[in-house]
């Protein structure tokens, strides 16, 4: 099974990832887009559910409570951080489209510890990491250091044309800290001219996985092990969406060692 999966030109769903359709256990991710007037239901189950508004703006409402107006963005290039907003399990949802819009929906496993809350974009830690042509641009929705949630992290990512990122390689497949913990992840790849690509890539250290793809306008790009970096053309930025969950929420990542050296360069 390829680890890209193509994006859906028309219709309601640009991308479903479920632990079943991966064949893991814990990451589940889905795009959406909705024009005016549009209505989405979603049941979160025994899950837990981070909502991402990339673009436009939504009224969501969770069984009785209501939130309304919800992004900002015309565009996940906007140099502004999203609305978001986490749901527990068993919980209904109804999300509202006021204006054309496109919802990121992470999902992982629960145990309910976690009430409904808006995460303010206020509070969203901004940061640039790298230098020169690794430099690219982080927003941290739902980190780890964050405790309001049981094992979902959420992150956003805008690369530079002509940048590097997720790079020098890194991975976080084995539990065993505080070396490295073992979290399932996926891009959700954006592109900048929309008509661009970026390259991805995923390997271990053995090569027993060694997948590189041409990844296209909203392609969702799934990592279950190695090491995963992601270059951006020259002419075209590349934004992605991360949805990272694991048994533990805790993310700590090992380098490429025969990358490493890179970073004494930098």
């Amino acid at each position: 099974m390829s680890l890209l999966i193509k994006a859906h030109a028309e219709g309601r769903e640009i991308v479903n990832v479920t632990p079943a359709s991966a064949g893991w256990g814990f990451v589940g991710f889905k795009a959406l887009r909705l024009a005016l007037g549009d209505s989405e239901t979603i049941s979160t189950g025994e899950r837990e559910l981070c909502l991402v508004v990339l673009s436009g703006t939504v009224d969501v409402a969770v069984g009785s409570a209501n939130y309304p107006g919800l992004g900002t963005r015309d565009s996940v290039f906007d140099p502004l951080a999203p609305a978001a907003l986490y749901v527990p399990p068993h919980q209904q949802v109804v999300i509202t489209a006021q204006r054309d819009a496109e919802v990121g929906l992470a999902t992982a496993p629960s145990q309910g510890a976690h009430p409904v809350r808006l995460i303010d974009p206020a509070g969203m830690a901004r940061s640039v990491r790298g230098k020169g042509s690794n430099t690219r641009y982080v927003c941290d929705i739902l980190p780890h250091t964050d405790p309001g949630a049981d094992h979902l992290l959420v992150v956003e990512v805008v690369t530079p044309s002509g940048h590097s990122s997720s790079y020098p390689p890194h991975k976080h497949d084995r539990e065993a800290a505080p070396e490295e913990t073992l979290l399932e992840e996926t891009y959700y790849h954006r592109i900048n001219p929309p008509q661009g690509f970026a390259f991805q890539r995923v390997y271990t250290d053995d090569r027993s996985l060694d997948e590189a793809m041409a990844v296209e306008n909203r392609d969702t790009v799934m990592v279950p092990r190695g090491y995963h970096p992601v270059v951006a053309p020259h002419g075209y930025d590349v934004y992605y969406l991360n949805v990272m969950a694991g048994p533990q929420r805790n993310w700590v990542f090992k380098n490429d060692p025969d990358h490493e050296w890179m970073l004494g360069a930098q």
